[in-house]
């Protein structure tokens, strides 16, 4: 198409039809399958010659596969969503009560390093506590919430069930752990799926890289030319041996240096520009200016603060909801955060992939979360013995197996801490989606000590004022009124 003057039709018919004469409705009537009106043998060529002798790889980005990927440890589906350019669904731990015994045993992987070993009895014993003590929490507190939430006038008992229910799920998440089994929809093109493949290939869990080879094995059956250079051993597997000793490289290092973590608070802004308004100003000028780029932000400095606020609200307009944002010009600036949550609320925010984010190792090291409502109603013994439970496995199998493995024993409950950078445009999506009021609690206090920190501690107040649907309120049925409104919707 790129080095043709022909259209994307005639291409078709002259290049890659059996009968070019028929024409494309013709063809689309008869179209079945492997059809011999079609010469997929001839396009499997183009794409070898445009990929090998071209070098032309977003030709791969025009071609894509839906994949269900089913059955993976929650430690897995972090892998599988980390490429920013595809699109996942995930099974969600809010909706799904995890107290089942599908095939007579619970929802958990027991990884192959494990499997056959001195310690799988061991790890085998401490995942049913976990799931044995989510399983009394989950019911227990369903009932619970039942009773203090009655169903309200109006709302069918449809609703009121499904919010009984996350509210539930909510509380109980923390006891689930890293091996709890998910499943996950991806549809991605052939080149996001490409490096997918190459760096589960580099993967040190075994998990990961026999999951990369059972996708493999699926997507050659729809899109065999876009990923036929994962496995071989002067492309693919060179790129994987890169990525290992990159990795490598970088923990003998860390290991070296191990100083101890200097206590500070869950969420910390550690990087701004204190400059940051002007830019943003600047930047929203550029496009209807003809001023160069450094030019224009020195006119812009030079501007009193409330002719830059006016810029900046001019900028950002009259927001009627939260989907209306800013143009790129917000992208001109970026905020770091270090955080501390429970696992539970970062695989909620790792699902922002078009900011940086990256993770440390999970273990038990940074204590665990335990929610208040279970002191109340007598469970908090219970939590604590299953979290030191695991707690104890993970030690074990660090002993035996690493810490890459022993990641599989850790509970939701426990803290990871992960960094999460993004520009200005950013922060509108992430913070005011996920302070709404059916978000779980855990990551809405996040998000929204991220926004009050932009606010007080870099003093990007015109930004922080102008993001007005970051919500502060705490309701006690998180899910209450977005359950309402998808009734009303279905009506």
């Amino acid at each position: 198409y790129s080095r043709s003057p022909k259209s994307l039709r005639r291409l078709f018919l002259d290049e890659f039809a059996a009968d070019p004469d028929m024409g494309i409705t013709g063809i689309a009537e008869q179209l079945r399958g492997e059809d011999p009106l079609v010469d997929l043998r001839r396009a499997e060529r183009l794409y070898d010659r445009v990929f090998f002798e071209f070098g032309d790889d977003s030709v791969a980005q025009l071609g894509g596969a839906h994949l269900a990927c089913e059955q993976a440890s929650n430690l897995l589906t972090k892998v599988l969503e980390w490429g920013r350019l595809a699109a996942y669904l995930e099974q969600s731990t809010r909706y799904i009560y995890y107290d089942t015994k599908p095939h007579g045993a619970y929802q958990y992987l027991t990884p192959t390093e494990i499997e056959g070993g001195p310690v799988e009895s061991a790890y085998r014993k401490t995942m049913d506590q976990l799931f044995d003590t989510y399983s009394r929490v989950v019911r227990t507190m369903t009932d619970v919430y039942a009773d203090r939430f009655p169903r309200e006038d109006g709302d069918s008992l449809g609703v009121w069930k499904a919010t009984i229910r996350a509210k539930a799920c909510d509380t109980a998440r923390g006891l689930l752990p890293a091996s709890t089994r998910s499943n996950v929809g991806i549809y991605a093109t052939g080149q996001a799926y490409e490096a997918a493949l190459i760096r589960m290939q580099a993967h040190p869990l075994q998990e990961v890289r026999e999951y990369g080879q059972m996708m493999l094995t699926e997507l050659r059956k729809v899109i065999p030319s876009f990923l036929r250079r994962v496995d071989l051993e002067d492309r693919g597997m060179a790129w994987s041996r890169y990525l290992q000793e990159l990795s490598a490289d970088l923990e003998e290092i860390a290991d070296r240096l191990d100083p101890v973590p200097a206590p500070r608070p869950s969420v910390t802004l550690t990087d701004w520009d204190p400059d940051a308004e002007a830019k943003v100003a600047a930047a929203a000028l550029y496009a209807v200016s003809t001023l160069p780029d450094d030019q224009l932000l020195a006119v812009v400095r030079s501007m009193t603060a409330e002719e830059r606020a006016r810029v900046i609200a001019a900028m950002v307009g009259d927001r009627q909801n939260r989907r209306h944002k800013p143009g790129r010009s917000a992208e001109r600036v970026a905020y770091r955060f270090d955080v501390v949550s429970d696992y539970g609320a970062f695989r909620d925010l790792q699902r922002h992939r078009m900011l940086t984010i990256e993770w440390q190792r999970l273990s038990p090291r940074l204590g665990f979360t335990r929610p208040e409502v279970l002191d109340e109603v007598g469970l908090a013994p219970d939590w604590d013995e299953a979290m030191t439970a695991a707690a104890n496995l993970y030690e074990v199998l660090v002993a035996e197996h690493g810490r890459d493995v022993a990641q599989y024993a850790v509970p939701f409950g426990y803290r990871i801490r992960y960094v999460m950078q993004f520009n200005a445009r950013e922060a509108f999506h992430l913070l005011e989606l996920r302070s709404q009021p059916s978000g779980h609690p855990d990551y809405r206090s996040i998000v929204q000590e991220m926004h009050r920190q932009i606010r007080d501690v870099a003093g990007h107040r015109l930004l922080a004022d102008a993001m007005k649907f970051v919500d502060y309120s705490q309701p006690d049925l998180e899910r209450l009124e977005a359950e309402r409104r998808s009734e009303r919707r279905r009506r």
